[in-house]
């Protein structure tokens, strides 16, 4: 009932200021039998001046006085008419408002009768949530999710590794509970852009571990599943995602993907809470910082955050700008394959611990450079790293406490 209160109100308002608008006048506006009249006013005075001038004789001054009163005549019985239909409309004035008003109306109608539901309740929140998780619930599997795509284009290598391929595709098939043979495939795969058998080897290396799988290693199953469906979250994916966040639920890769599938399924909302928190806790040069920048401050306006400030990608100790990849670096990285971008981030991470181990660094880069490690899955890294972290700042008690955040994030500090 309120909203066909509503819906009326907005109707008689629409169709009033429409009325306003055809029946009256602007009281600026000249009407223009008015600016008539001055004319043949003054085409009067004219007259007589000529008749005094000697221009004209007094029979065609009379003549023209007849002429141009006539017409005076007739100017101001115009101007008289407009005043009235000024104050209450004329005739085609009132036909036009009520024309107006019956396609207000009329249209109103038949685009609810299209697009409406009549008789449908509001949907609270809580209803919109549970939508939401019944979306998630049932949406496509990774094989339709993946047959829906454009097939990956696979890289055609040269002779030489073609070669080698076919003799690790074949040595793995003869030993299937080999290894390290699985993850050398599940690397060359994802190489060559085959991503169904990468993730396929990858399930493989989980399967063979047992009690010692990693973290690292349900998320590099999920990772390339996600860039074999085109980005897309599928209930496998989301399987691999739920059991390394259950084994390290602080890592950064992980609670960006679980923010991904959360968008994806009609919960912006969620998405943000998590985002935010994983664009505090990052590294700027991580890859998935430059997605959550892109994306976050519109996914505020569903949480119901006003005025959301992203953080500075300033290092708050010297005031320069902390480093990572270009916005080249990151469009080229969009368009790389699964086995490339692991590549790209690792020399970024490559070229961070160079750095600090010649140059040194603040404690913000060693914080980050133990997080990519732990990204990466290189916790011996990290720990090596660790160790040396606590000899180079054992003298600032606050300095290590901000490198001692990237070792928690890698897993090698309590």
């Amino acid at each position: 009932m309120i909203f066909w209160i509503v819906a009326g109100a907005f109707a008689l308002v629409s169709i009033a200021l429409m009325a306003l608008a055809v029946l009256r006048r602007p009281e600026e506006e000249e009407h223009p039998a008015a600016y008539d009249l001055r004319v043949y006013r003054d085409q009067l005075k004219e007259v007589d001046k000529d008749l005094a001038r000697g221009v004209i004789n007094e029979g065609d001054a009379a003549r023209i006085r007849t002429e141009v009163s006539r017409r005076i005549l007739a100017a101001d019985a115009q101007l008289q008419a407009a005043d009235g239909s000024a104050q209450s409309g004329g005739p085609a004035q009132r036909v036009l408002v009520c024309l107006l008003a019956v396609a207000v109306v009329a249209g109103s109608f038949g685009l609810y009768a299209v697009l409406g539901e009549n008789g449908a309740d509001d949907q609270p929140l809580e209803l919109r949530i549970a939508m939401a998780q019944e979306r998630l619930d049932t949406r496509d599997g990774q094989t339709v999710a993946e047959a829906n795509m454009p097939p990956p284009q696979p890289i055609t290598p040269d002779a030489e590794f073609a070669d080698l391929m076919d003799k690790l595709r074949k040595a793995v098939a003869d030993n299937p509970d080999d290894l390290n043979g699985h993850v050398l495939l599940a690397q060359n795969e994802a190489r060559l852009n085959n991503l169904t058998a990468a993730y396929d080897a990858q399930a493989q290396v989980i399967r063979i571990k047992g009690d010692d799988v990693t973290p690292s290693d349900y998320l590099i199953h999920a990772n390339i599943m996600i860039s074999a469906a085109g980005g897309y979250v599928s209930p496998e994916a989301q399987d691999s995602l739920r059991k390394a966040l259950d084994m390290e639920p602080s890592n950064l890769l992980g609670r960006y993907y679980w923010g991904l599938m959360l968008m994806q399924n009609g919960r912006p909302d969620a998405t943000f809470r998590l985002w935010d928190k994983v664009l505090m806790q990052s590294p700027p040069d991580a890859p998935w910082v430059s997605p959550i920048r892109q994306r976050i401050t519109d996914l505020s306006w569903f949480a119901g955050v006003k005025d959301y400030q992203m953080p500075s990608m300033v290092d708050p100790h010297s005031g320069a700008m902390l480093p990572g990849p270009s916005a080249e670096d990151m469009e080229a990285a969009e368009d790389m394959d699964a086995g490339d971008r692991q590549d790209m981030i690792r020399n970024m991470v490559e070229g961070l611990a160079e750095r600090l181990a010649t140059e040194g660094g603040t404690p913000e880069e060693w914080a980050r450079l133990l997080t990519a490690y732990g990204v990466l899955g290189e916790r011996d890294r990290a720990a090596l790293i660790w160790e040396e972290a606590q000899q180079v700042f054992a003298s600032s008690r606050t300095a290590l406490e901000i490198v001692r955040e990237g070792a928690r994030n890698a897993g090698v500090a309590p």
